[in-house]
């Protein structure tokens, strides 16, 4: 199959274009102008320069594909540049949806997240939401992938907590650290996606991906650092009500570590039943602690 990929010089976006030209698909890449070296597997890829946030640069570029998978997502907002839940969640995947629609592709795998939901605390998973809305009310054969937090090397949360217990001799945990999370590999993932190309019971279906086990906050630290060699971790919680007027104040800044709606979502928690997934396409989800232990002790 030839698949239009969306987000492909990213973290998932590398490991699903790996195993999609492993399986001897070829993938079509959505890059930026000036991106194109980003792209880390070039062998049975091609390029096409565009903006999913700008429809006329997508006319002629989906033409002749199989398949869309849309993985392009932000974590943050820099609304001085226009980078906004909204417009990239949202817009981008209606742009998508129309650009498949007009060239004739039928199939549509779209990438959104665990926790969301019509009724979500924060923006990014009420756009979340509107963006599935988007691909559930067209005509093309469907699959939504709602992965919990992804783990792999290249990433960026457990390689940022592996960087502090690192560093320093106690790690802040906001609150009590008790929100629980079920992390999942992303080589998962990846299959998922990959897999569901071809898998006839994943048409017009929601799957949540998680790990086979879920962790607290604190646990989360523990295993990290037993997979640096450091043990147990010495934590300093702080109270909820005082991180969150100074998450207010200077969440904005980009040198910040933390927004409100990244604050709002780590303290909701992060767990999901895998199942479906798992048995639908035959994944057997990887512990946490043995695939952290691959690329943090390296």
């Amino acid at each position: 199959m030839k698949v239009f990929v969306t987000g492909g010089t990213g973290f998932v976006g590398t490991e699903i274009i790996r195993q999609l030209t492993q399986a001897g698909h070829i993938a079509r890449c959505l890059v930026r102008q000036g991106s194109e070296d980003k792209l880390a597997v070039r062998e049975g890829v091609e390029v096409r320069i565009g903006d999913a946030m700008d429809p006329e640069s997508l006319k002629g570029s989906l033409e002749g594909c199989d398949a869309v998978i849309h993985l392009v997502g932000i974590i943050r907002e820099v609304p001085a540049r226009e980078i906004t839940f909204e417009k990239v969640h949202f817009e981008g995947a209606l742009h998508m949806v129309e650009a498949a629609q007009a060239q004739g592709v039928g199939q549509f795998l779209h990438m959104s997240a665990n926790g969301t939901r019509k009724d979500a605390a924060s923006p990014y998973h009420q756009t979340k939401w509107r963006g599935e809305e988007a691909v559930r009310a067209s005509p093309l054969q469907w699959t939504i992938f709602r992965p919990s937090l992804i783990f792999g090397p290249g990433d960026e949360f457990v390689t940022m907590l592996s960087n502090l217990i690192r560093r320093l001799p106690i790690v802040p945990v906001i609150g009590d650290g008790r929100y629980r999370m079920s992390p999942v590999a992303v080589e998962d993932v990846a299959a998922g996606f990959v897999r569901a190309l071809t898998v006839s019971q994943a048409a017009n279906r929601t799957f949540f991906c998680c790990g086979p086990e879920s962790y607290s906050y604190n646990e989360v630290l523990d295993t990290i650092g037993r997979a640096l060699g450091k043990g147990r971790v010495l934590k300093i919680h702080q109270p909820v009500f005082t991180v969150k007027p100074a998450v207010r104040l200077l969440g904005n800044f980009s040198w910040f570590p933390i927004t409100s709606a990244q604050l709002t979502m780590l303290l909701e928690g992060n767990v999901c039943d895998p199942s479906e997934w798992s048995e639908t396409f035959d994944i057997k989800p990887r512990p946490f602690p043995q695939g952290i232990a691959r690329y943090l002790r390296k």
